[in-house]
């Protein structure tokens, strides 16, 4: 079960806190609530993992989840009936004339409602903590942990033979590598990594390279043993030593009966002269390789350790104490020769199409030839089949086995493939059995987050920042100390990339993962283990006969507005998620009449003109609200009410915004870069005093069109900024004094400003007549200068647009500035000679008319961190030179619309790194 408990724990902790004023004479009730469910969180992270094997267990997970539901739906509810009564009282302006007495009245109804209700819930939970005892489940829990292990562990090995007989194709390379890994390195001992997710062949690897005759040869003594998840140090050891050392049964029995420390210096005394290849497969804790190293001789003989793990974080921990401990012990000369430790970290890669179609078909066929059984409709149908298998060896040897005991038929193999999802998901022995393990070594606080990744539609590319922010909104990032939650949902991110139980799609060049995606397999995992979890639904999924219990939907298909209105009749649903166009507007009033608690609501994509209606006030609850499009979309002076959202997403469109978004104070991220503020923001009041971008003090991102909200300091108060984009056209509204103000932005990354001075009066007056902005036509200036960026030493992304000269002195830029986008400049001189010395640049894009003349130098020794350079639209630009010693670290050069280039840049040959060069429209005329 995701922790639905933690997550209503805490936020019902926040409220005790902070609205405690809301409950009256029901708060003892509400606190008691709150203890009970603490008690409960803490049994719940034994009984959950225990739970897919026991149903007395799940059935008491699953009544602990329903009462905790029922709960959140009863306080939610009651904080929105507050909320209305609140608006009513507002509106109907004479009460405010009436005695206090007269609003306690008409509160105490619902106040009588909350503590009847309350009640229940705690009587429902005393009754389910005592079901523990009264059946049992303790014992039953404790006595099945280690019968379990033993079954994970037995399942494994029998499925590591198999996938080991098939001969996975497609790993070559790989044990070429990793056999070179173990056999260099005579001067010390080391451990090697092969890293990857469940499934994918890390033990086939292993074993391949173990048994390599060169490995036999080149090592003393070899040693092989598997680690469980509940692994012991005196077990693995025993195995070491049974595989080394020539035992009589007698000398058998008398190492079975030594202690854990009597048994390590046995063995490190044995192993102490001799060149020895110790193989872990299957490490799940970084404990293992602490409890067990020093127990291994660390005498320079050039002996390896070599492990397989699902977590590369585990990889890099064990090469670490390794590194550290040869820094310690050997001369500087000697740890300038030794490679780097990433060097000794294999990763195992998805097998491609033509490697997982010659699996399946050794699989199928064996050593027979496929002359005349192998017919194009036959081989159609088996390629279908391999695509469903996503490159995952062990799904594929699955498969292959089946339809080795088919009828070698088109039809046969049809059948094979409608049934497919069925034959890999049978309890734990099967092949989504072996990549649950992954999901249930899980620390508690993740499985929900990766859960939650299967929202998304299959194959897609997720962005990682609107995941952070889903997992905010959703409640799933459990607070650490003073650390912002960004940060903290970031780590859980990266966690889930070292487990490899989600894939890095793209990255910044400073590192940080731009989007992910997940494997197919491990999405149909994580849908399965949601639905039974009732954490979310599919609504492709959904068995329309039971539609009342879903809590979250996912929405993928188009066209289905007529299917959804079922469960837009759900009074649980918290979240809505659309990945097509969003539902039609009659539906709104589904959202005010019944899906009245969302916390999230994505409307997906519009493709014309969208009026937001007034009723999505009414979602008082909701966190994270998105509309993605490039039309115009209006939103309602209602927007005021939603006093608990966090994320607000307009992306692209070009929006109109009340005035009053500035109440909203728990906003987080803010994204309209083409949102127009209402003016009348000046003249307007609140019962906490002027509105003011300032009172956004929670703002992480912000993308607004520049307006008159930036008079004045207010921006510069928002102190944990890390993001800032003022694109689109800027206005008479940004002074010179606007510099001055984001100086106090010292958490910034990425900073966004366009047109700052106007650029060509006729192309600008154009556009200008379709934003109503002629004024900003007749301003010859709109920012004097530029301040120095030196003390912004987070500013690591510069977005600068407009006419304007750039300073020659190289302490004006940020000292850590990665990437620096340039469009509408106008520069006359060349940039490279100033642009060629910042230290860390490694990304240059210079767009339209950011540079006038006809010739582009880069320099010898410059740009010695470069890795990206794209020019775009030059159009005067005849000639790019790439001095010898310039460049040294490009990886990609994209040059699109300049056309007067007639040939590629003069230099290209010496750059060793380069990857990637695409010339695109480079020879117009």
């Amino acid at each position: 079960m995701a922790d639905t408990v933690s997550i209503f724990v805490e936020k019902l902790s926040n409220l005790v806190l902070q609205e405690a004023f809301l409950f009256g004479q029901v708060e003892e009730q509400v606190k008691l609530l709150r203890d009970e469910l603490k008690w409960m969180r803490l049994f719940l992270k034994d009984a959950d993992s225990q739970s897919l094997y026991n149903e007395k267990v799940k059935l008491w997970v699953e009544q602990i989840r329903n009462v905790t539901h029922d709960a959140e739906d009863v306080i939610d509810e009651f904080i929105l009936d507050m909320d209305r009564r609140q608006l009513r009282l507002n509106t109907l302006k004479f009460l405010k004339c009436l005695p206090t007495c007269v609003g306690f009245a008409d509160k105490l109804p619902f106040i009588h409602e909350l503590d009847g209700r309350v009640k229940e819930i705690n009587i429902r939970i005393e009754r389910i903590m005592a079901n523990r005892s009264k059946y049992g489940l303790e014992a039953l829990m404790a006595s099945s942990s280690s019968s379990t292990t033993d079954q994970v562990v037995a399942h494994k090995e029998k499925w590591a033979q198999v996938v080991e007989g098939s001969d996975v194709v497609g790993i070559e390379d790989g044990t070429e590598v990793v056999t070179q890994m173990l056999m260099k390195g005579e001067m010390r001992r080391a451990v090697v990594s092969i890293v990857g997710m469940g499934g994918l062949g890390k033990t086939t690897l292993a074993k391949k390279v173990y048994n390599h005759s060169d490995v036999k040869q080149h090592f003393d003594c070899h040693a092989w043993v598997y680690v469980s998840q509940e692994f012991k140090a005196r077990e693995i050891l025993l195995g070491v030593a049974y595989c080394v050392m020539s035992l009589s049964d007698e000398q058998k029995k008398e190492v079975k009966e030594m202690g854990e420390a009597e048994l390590g210096r046995k063995v490190r005394e044995y192993l102490r002269e001799k060149k020895y290849l110790v193989a872990m497969d299957d490490v799940w804790s970084r404990e293992v390789w602490s409890s067990l190293r020093s127990y291994l001789p660390e005498a320079k003989d050039g002996s390896k350790v070599l492990i397989t793990t699902r977590n590369e974080a585990i990889a890099l921990h064990a090469t670490s104490q390794e590194e550290i401990a040869w820094t310690s012990l050997n001369s500087e000369e000697e740890i300038a020769q030794h490679a780097n430790p990433q060097a000794l970290i294999y990763r195992l890669r998805i097998m491609n199409d033509d490697e997982s179609w010659r699996l399946l078909l050794k699989k199928t066929f064996g050593n027979r030839s496929t002359s005349g059984i192998l017919t194009p409709e036959l081989e159609v149908s088996g390629k279908n089949i391999v695509a469903k298998c996503k490159g995952l060896p062990l799904a594929i040897v699955v498969v292959g086995g089946l339809l080795s005991t088919k009828e070698k038929t088109r039809s046969s193999w049809e059948k094979v493939l409608a049934s497919i999802d069925w034959h890999l998901s049978q309890g734990p022995e099967s092949c989504m059995g072996i990549l649950a393990l992954s999901y249930n070594d899980l620390p508690y606080y993740l499985k929900s987050c990766f859960l939650y990744c299967g929202i998304f539609p299959e194959d897609s590319e997720i962005e990682t920042s609107k995941l952070i922010q889903l997992w905010l909104a959703e409640g799933f990032i459990q607070r650490r100390g003073k650390e912002l939650l960004e940060d903290i949902a970031e780590d859980y991110l990266y966690e889930l990339v070292h487990r490899s139980m989600i894939q890095v799609a793209a990255r910044e060049v400073d590192g940080r993962v731009t989007s992910c995606r997940i494997h197919d397999l491990l999405r149909d995992l994580a849908i399965s283990e949601a639905r039974d979890a009732r954490l979310f639904e599919v609504h492709e999924n959904i068995d329309v006969a039971f539609p009342t219990g879903v809590r979250r939907l996912s929405i993928h298909q188009h066209h289905i507005n007529n299917n959804i209105s079922q469960h837009l009749h759900n009074s649980r649903l918290r979240s809505l998620i659309f990945f097509t166009e969003p539902f039609e507007r009659k539906s709104w009033k589904s959202l005010q009449e019944h899906i009245k608690l969302l916390t999230v609501l994505d409307l997906g994509s519009t493709n014309d003109n969208y009026i937001v209606p007034e009723e999505i006030g009414e979602l008082v609850h909701l966190k994270f609200l998105r509309i993605r499009g490039l039309n115009r979309v209006t939103l309602p002076s209602s927007i005021d009410r939603l006093v608990n959202l966090q994320s607000f997403d307009l992306d692209n469109n070009d929006c109109y915004i009340p005035h009053t978004i500035w109440k909203l104070q728990q906003l987080r991220y803010l994204n309209c870069s083409f949102g127009e503020i209402s003016s009348q923001f000046k003249l307007s009041k609140c019962v906490n005093g002027y509105l003011g971008v300032e009172k956004l003090t929670n703002l992480q991102t912000l993308g607004l069109r520049s307006g008159s909200w930036l008079e004045g300091d207010g921006l510069g108060k928002l102190t944990q900024l890390k993001e800032l984009d003022l694109g689109g056209w800027l206005n008479p509204h940004l002074k010179k004094g606007f510099f001055e103000c984001i100086a106090n932005l010292t958490a910034l990354r990425t900073l966004n400003l366009s047109d700052i001075e106007s650029f060509e009066k006729k192309t600008l007056l154009n556009h200008l007549r379709l934003k109503r902005w002629k004024k900003v036509v007749e301003e010859k200036t709109l920012i004097p200068g530029l301040m120095s960026f030196s003390y912004h030493t987070y500013l690591y992304k510069v977005i600068l647009g407009g006419k304007l000269e750039l300073p020659e002195e190289i302490g004006f830029y940020p000292p850590n500035l990665l990437e620096l986008f340039l469009h509408h400049c106008e520069l006359k001189n060349d940039p490279m000679f100033i642009l060629e010395k910042l230290p860390k640049l490694k990304v240059l894009i210079l767009s339209i008319r950011s540079y006038v003349g006809k010739k582009l130098v880069c320099s010898s020794g410059g740009f010695l961190q470069l890795q990206s350079l794209e020019l775009y639209a030059l159009f005067p630009l005849e000639e790019l030179i790439v001095e010898e010693g310039a460049l040294p670290h490009l990886k990609t050069l994209q040059i699109e619309r300049c056309d007067r280039m007639t040939e590629l840049p003069r230099g290209l040959l010496q750059l060793k790194n380069l990857e990637k060069v695409e010339p695109k429209f480079m020879f117009d005329r």
